[in-house]
Order: C-alpha cells, then structure tokens, then sequence
C-alpha cells in the first residue's frame, strides 16, 4: 500500500512539473491564401492549449495571449503586408507571449490546433474557436475578477474635468492617499498615466468623452490594470501639458499651442520620432543600427566601414534622435532617400558627394543645349531677366550670381514680352518653376478719399474729436492716436467709426453728407484711385500761379503749382491688412501778402504711415484755417453824432476757424472682382 501511494505521488510529481513547464514557440510562418485570407502557422515544442484572444476597432489589431509560453523567435516584429495584416509582433514577458497581428481594418479570425501547431487564419468568416472572438471588454472583465483589491491601500476617488477661459482642459483626479506612486507617460497623441497599489470603483472605470468641451482633449479613459490603475488622455492637435500634485488632487492640464509656440517648440526640439527605450552593454553599432531601422520599418544600407561596439542607455527617447546620438558618438553620418537609409562615416559621404558634384558638372559641360520661347503674363520680361541673369552687385557689396549655366544665355522680346532662353535641360525647367512663381497678377487696391472742409463741432457730432495730440478725447472714444507733426491720425476701432460701419461706404457717405446739409461742414473732394500692391497713385486738384521775374531787360513767367494733393503707397501685409505710406499737400495763396512779382503761396504737407484693416477708415487731421472779420454798422446821420452815436452804433468780431479732414478708406480688390 505504501509502495503504491509513493507511485501514485510520483506520477502527480511528474505530472505537475510537466504542467508547469513552459512550452518554446520555435517557428512562424505567414501565408496568403485565396479571398484574401492569410494564414499564420506556428510551431511549438508541445501541443499548445487554445489562445485567449480579442480584437480592437482602433488601432486594428488582433491579439492572442499565450501562456505557460516562451518565445524562441528570432525576432520580434516581421513586416508582412499581406491581405489585411500589415506586420506581426510577438513580445515574452513573465511566462506568457504575446502576438500583435496589426491591421488595415478590423475583420474576422478563427484560432485552431493540430497537433504541435496553432493556426490563425486572418479574415475567416467562420470561427473555429469561440474563445477567440472574445470581445476586450470581456478580457478586461476577466482580468479584474481575477485580481484581488483588498489588499490595496491606495484608491482613486473622483475623475473630474473642466475647461478655463484660455480654451485649456484640466482633468482632476482625486486620491485617497497623497504619497501614491505615479508614472506619466506622453506619447504623440496621448498621456498616459499609471497609479501604481492603486483601486478605483466600477463606477469610475469608463471612457469619457469630452470633445464638446472645446479644448485639446478628446477623451478620457480610467481602467484598473492589476493593483494599478491606468488613465489615459487622449488629444489632439498641437498641445503642452502640466501634471502636478496638491495633498491627494493629481491635476494635469493640457493647453492648446498658439503657431509661434511650436515653431518655438521645433526650434528647441527637433526631433518628432515614436519613442523607444535602448539599453544595452559593448553592443556592435551595425547592430543598433539595425534595430532602429526595425523599428521604424526602414531599409538600411550600412557602408562596409561602419564598425565598432557601443554601450548605450536611452530611455523614451524619439527614435530620430537616439539614431543622432548613436551616429554623432561614432562619427557617423546618415543620407535617407524614401524608406532607405544609408550610413557611413561623415567623411565618406562628403567624398562621395563632392565626387557626385563634379560628375554632374562634367554631365553639363557635355550635355546638348535646349532653346525654349517662354511668354511672360504679368511681369515685365525685362525685369524678369534681371533676376535669373543678375551679374551686377546687391547693395554694391555682393555679386549676384546668375541662374543661367555658364552656357546659358537669355534674351528679351519686348514687343511680345517675352524670354528665349537656351540653356540645358535641367536649368531651363528650374527657371520655368521659378517664373511661375513670380509672374503673378499684382493684388489691387481702391483709395476711396473724403476730403472736408469742416468746423470745429464737426466731429463732436460724428461721435469722436480730432485734435492735435489731444489723446484723452481719443481714449475716451475708443480710439487709437499717433501724433505725427501737427496732425492725428486716428484709427476707429467700437466708436461711431468702427470697422463694420465704416466698411459700409454708403453709411459713410450718407453721414458726411447729412452733416454737410446741416452746416457743419462742407465736401471738397471725392476722389477716388486704383493702384497695385506697393505702388505709389497720386490725386492731386488745384490751380497753376503765375509769377513773374525781372533781370532789367527781361520779364520771365514761372508758373508754380498751388494744389491739393494726396498721395498714397499702399502695401498689403500677410494677413490681409493694408500699410499706407500718405503725403498730403494743401497749397494755397496768399492774398495778404502781395509782392512785386505776385502773392506767395502757402504751403502745408502732411507725411505718416498708418496701418489699416481690409475697408476701415482713418481721418487725417489738424491742418486748419482761421478768418477773422470786423465789421461796423450804423444808422445814417444818427450813427456819426459824436457820444451818442453809439447807441445807434454796432461792431462784429467774427472769428472762423475751418478744419481740412480726409477720410481714407482702402478696400483690397479679390481676384473675382478683378475678373468680372
């Protein structure tokens, strides 16, 4: 009896170190069959128990959960292509493998086993195994059943999120204890966060989404993962994020980047590769080398002289980086052409290029020249040749070199505006790309000129006052001032002249023109003008005066120009404003005094730079004109009796003081217009 309780616990002994030993997977192999199913066959050292598995929608992927089982693969990750399955990854960790088959959409798998071989066949309609069409959320349901959290003495109480004026998103996690351990993690579209002896309640493990709320974030996700507990932030676009910890409230903020914050960010950190992690002792640089160029599925050509062994440790590091750091430590360099990259020491790439450099100028001196009639459309041909056949000096200091080869030349038929050019093949297709580029339609503006003769209650009834450098009357009104001489020039900006208003032209009219109909005011001019991009139109109204000279025998007549002018260099910036460089003229004679060759003329300018908004309009002001007048009336015969004609007596000061304003109101012309 003894002897058969001692076989008996042998037999179990036996059984149990067998059932605990781990089977190796030693082979893999992929296959495309008909209807676009593929075939993944594996082998192992023992029959293997029938995965668990699941599939994701997104990313699309299947994956199987092998375990008791260790991989002896020589690698981990093939680049497949076949059907719907783009590459395969199989990862060991703790006596369980798992294989990643990732997709190009979600489909259909069956799982079978024969003998010392599991079968998946990718894109089956029909399922062999009903644990293979597992869904992930029962997976998960499993895997937490399976874990206990008693022994657990941290918990996350609360998830909160808000959003703040600025468009940024705040999430809030409350915790049970400020001393849990936590790890954050950002990939390119993600935060990843891990509590590690951490629970949290049924009622928090859910996928939030908060999208309406207008700020980086998409959703939000909180599972336990073991004694751990995950929470994920999933964004979008160009953002930055701040974590910190406040007594038990875990708080990270994800803020939206404005365009000048991320070039900032690019010129700071160039480097935008998918992270890894890198550790290794005396390893080989070829084999490094090829296990970057695994991971972001390159093709990799190492020159001969690529040698050496390194010892790295990189740790979530951008991939195009760590591969900086291996090829500067070694004096390497790198040349990509589409998937391909070539490396080889710095030196020998240089010699192959500056040998490369010499062939093709070789090429061109013996290569046959071409000769191409081009019409140019907008430009001046003229001008065009001085910028592709340049051999004077830019600024007097630098030669320009010519875009023509040594063979080329380029000739200009005014008549037709037009450019010959002979030159070889590659130069003519370079100057044509160019040409394109710059023979553009020149963008147009409309000046549209007010010009008033107002009094000095004018403005107050338009709303707002014009006065030389009087900037608390502009505040008051809203209204942006610079002083230049002894004019302001104003632009409205929530005042009576806003932009919606003053954009509306006939608004604008109709209460210039109501004003003048009730005294306050009179229209001198309305001129209007049309003029491209950074040139220079002039309006000018007024008379010539004579003058004349004597040398004793000779009596000479000089006319000289006593006008109204305005002239205006408009200049559209990037953002569809306007830059106009104004000169305004106002001459005129003066009758008070009179000379021997004539009365003088009185001359006032005006010179500034305003920046303006598509259809806004600024008021040029502070050039005035003052009349005084006295005059006496009195009754006949009883006005000039001495003491008492005064009574019958009366005299009147009158002082007049008139304002010249000019409202300009630039509009930019789109090419609809334009064409119609």
């Amino acid at each position: 009896m003894l002897r058969l309780r001692v076989i008996i616990f042998f037999v179990f002994a036996v059984i149990s170190m067998q059932g605990f030993s781990a089977i190796n997977m030693q082979e893999i192999n992929f296959t495309e069959l008909p209807g676009d199913k593929v075939e993944v066959r594996i082998s192992f050292s023992e029959p293997p128990s029938v995965p668990r598995g699941y599939s994701i929608e997104q990313p699309a992927r299947i994956v199987l959960d092998l375990p008791g089982v260790n991989s002896a693969l020589p690698q981990k990750k093939y680049s497949l292509g076949l059907g719907n399955v783009k590459s395969a990854v199989v990862l060991t960790a703790k006596e369980r493998t798992r294989m990643i088959l990732n997709l190009s959409s979600i489909v259909a798998y069956s799982v079978d086993v024969s003998g010392n071989d599991l079968i998946v066949v990718v894109n089956d309609v029909v399922s062999a195994s009903p644990v293979a069409s597992q869904k992930v959320s029962d997976v998960i349901e499993d895997t937490l059943a399976d874990v206990p959290v008693s022994h657990l003495s941290n918990q996350l109480t609360n998830v909160d999120f808000r959003r703040d004026d600025r468009g940024s998103g705040t999430l809030v996690l409350s915790l049970s204890n400020p001393n849990v351990s936590v790890d954050i993690v950002r990939n390119t579209q993600k935060i990843n966060m891990m509590f590690s002896d951490t629970s949290i309640g049924e009622e928090l493990q859910r996928r939030l989404d908060v999208i309406d709320f207008a700020t980086p974030v998409k959703f939000i996700e909180t599972r336990r993962k073991g004694d751990s507990v995950s929470v994920s932030i999933e964004a979008k676009g160009q953002y930055d994020y701040l974590a910190y910890q406040a007594d038990g409230t875990y708080v990270v903020s994800i803020s939206p980047l404005t365009k000048d914050e991320v070039e900032q960010q690019k010129e700071r950190f160039s480097f935008v590769g998918e992270k890894l992690s890198l550790n290794f002792q005396d390893i080989e640089v070829r084999k490094v080398l090829e296990i970057i160029a695994d991971f972001t599925e390159l093709n990799l050509v190492a020159s001969d002289t690529v040698n050496g062994n390194i010892t790295l440790r990189l740790e979530n590091v951008p991939w195009d980086q760590a591969l900086e750091l291996v090829l500067k430590s070694k004096g390497l360099d790198k040349r990509q052409s589409g998937n391909v990259l070539l490396v080889a020491p710095a030196a020998e790439i240089a010699e192959r290029e500056r040998q490369e450099l010499e062939s093709r100028k070789q090429l061109q001196e013996l290569e046959p020249l071409s000769t191409e009639f081009i019409l140019i459309r907008y430009a001046k041909a003229v001008d065009v040749l001085d910028l592709i056949d340049n051999g004077g000096a830019v600024n007097g200091t630098a030669e320009v070199k010519s875009i023509l080869s040594s063979r080329g030349t380029a000739v200009v038929d005014e008549r037709t505006n037009a450019m010959i050019l002979t030159d070889i093949a590659e130069n003519i297709a370079g100057i044509k790309s160019l040409i394109s580029k710059i023979d553009v339609p020149v963008r147009q503006v409309m000046i549209e000129a007010r010009i008033v003769s107002a009094t000095d209650t004018f403005m107050e009834e338009f709303g707002f006052f014009i006065g030389a450098g009087d900037t608390s009357t502009a505040n008051n009104s809203n209204l942006a001032t610079t002083a230049v001489s002894d004019a302001t020039v104003f632009n409205p900006v929530g005042s009576a002249l806003n932009v919606n208003y003053v954009s509306n032209g006939v608004s604008l009219a109709l209460e210039i023109q109501a004003l003048e109909d009730s005294g306050y005011g009179e229209i001198i001019s309305q001129p209007r003008v049309l003029t491209g991009d950074k040139q220079t139109a002039k309006i000018a109204s007024g008379q010539q005066i004579p003058f004349t000279s004597s040398d004793g025998d000779t009596v000479t007549t000089i006319f000289q120009d006593a006008v109204l002018s305005l002239e205006v260099t408009p200049q559209i910036t990037p953002d569809n404003r306007i830059i106009m460089e104004l000169k305004v003229n106002r001459d005129s004679l003066d009758t008070a005094t009179v000379t021997v060759s004539g009365s003088p003329i009185n001359i006032t300018e005006l010179t500034t730079t305003a920046l303006v908004g598509d259809g806004d309009t600024i008021v040029l002001g502070g050039i005035y004109e003052q009349t005084k007048t006295s005059s006496v009336s009195k009754v006949p015969v009883l006005g000039d009796i001495p003491i008492l004609g005064r009574l019958f007596t009366s005299n009147t000061d009158q002082d007049d003081r008139t304002e010249l304003l000019i409202f300009i109101t630039p509009r930019i012309l789109t090419d609809t217009l334009i064409d119609e």
